[in-house]
């Protein structure tokens, strides 16, 4: 083992260690410290942590935060292990607004605040300035983690304030925040239009926009992460009698859409994204509306 080279023993063994292991490796001298924390490595650890066998959940409430591994052979979950917030928060606090390699991107509801969190080392980083970036409003806002082609790992900030629209890029590699052009329909920017958090898919950031009331206007805006390019594409299909949501899902980076309609009567059917254009793959039966008895 003495004789194996430095780039071996961190790129070759450590990459597939759990990542609190890695934490503490950080630990042993300044060369591993710096080595451990380069975009290679973290690319490397992830790749070789997405395994049936590595996935967990976190689950939060309104005193504990905790983790537990998924058992996929009977879809249940394992004995769960608390997690300490290392921020302050307080009860029902912390909202998750984006996840992406077990890094989150979360919102502190009583400051407003966005955090970079990993629940599994625990560490964390504030993206809030003095100069009023990093502050997230709930029904307002959207956010998007993504990594980009060089590996950086980057937060987009869509915030919609009196009718005046930021569109930010927050880098974890440069540490701060740039504003970039939002080149779409500007209607879009209404108050309503309800946007989803993105989700990263290839390349791309994906949000739907939906609009408030029944038979109203319902897209999806791409972010191409490279060219910070925005463009839309249409919505799937479906029937504009009802309300109309769109979840999406990446499903070993394919988009997936469950979309839902109805008013009394909900229809859910599952489309997945091929070039521009939606595929519907599945069709659930109606679920009929609920009665209530006195």
């Amino acid at each position: 083992m003495a004789d194996l080279p430095t780039h071996t023993i961190v790129f070759e063994i450590l990459t597939r260690l759990p990542a609190k292991d890695v934490g503490r490796s950080k630990s042993v001298c300044k060369q591993w410290y710096a080595l451990l924390s380069t975009q290679d490595f973290v690319r490397i650890h992830c790749s070789r942590s997405v395994v049936s066998s590595n996935q967990r959940v976190l689950l939060i409430d309104d005193l504990t935060c905790s983790v537990c591994p998924i058992i996929s052979n009977n879809n249940d979950y394992g004995p769960s292990s608390i997690v300490t917030f290392p921020f302050h928060h307080q009860n029902n606090d912390v909202s998750i607004l984006s996840h992406l390699n077990g890094l989150l991107c979360v919102c502190l509801n009583h400051t407003y605040e966005l955090l970079l969190w990993n629940p599994t080392t625990t560490t964390f980083k504030r993206l809030s300035t003095p100069d009023s970036h990093g502050f997230y409003i709930n029904n307002l806002d959207a956010i998007g983690l993504y990594v980009d082609a060089d590996d950086d790992y980057k937060v987009l900030h869509i915030k919609r304030r009196s009718g005046v629209l930021g569109v930010y890029v927050y880098s974890r590699e440069v540490d701060s925040w740039r504003n970039i052009p939002f080149i779409t329909r500007q209607e879009y920017l209404s108050p309503h239009f309800n946007w989803s958090a993105g989700t990263f898919c290839g390349g791309t950031l994906y949000f739907t926009v939906c609009e408030c009331w029944i038979g109203g206007t319902n897209v999806v805006i791409c972010f191409d992460v490279n060219s910070e390019q925005f463009k839309e594409i249409s919505f799937p299909p479906v029937p504009s009698n009802g309300m109309v949501q769109g979840v999406l899902v990446n499903v070993k980076n394919v988009l997936h859409m469950f979309a839902s309609t109805g008013m009394f009567e909900m229809t859910i059917d599952l489309w997945t994204l091929q070039g521009d254009y939606w595929i519907k793959v599945l069709s659930c039966p109606p679920i009929p509306p609920i009665s209530l008895s006195l």
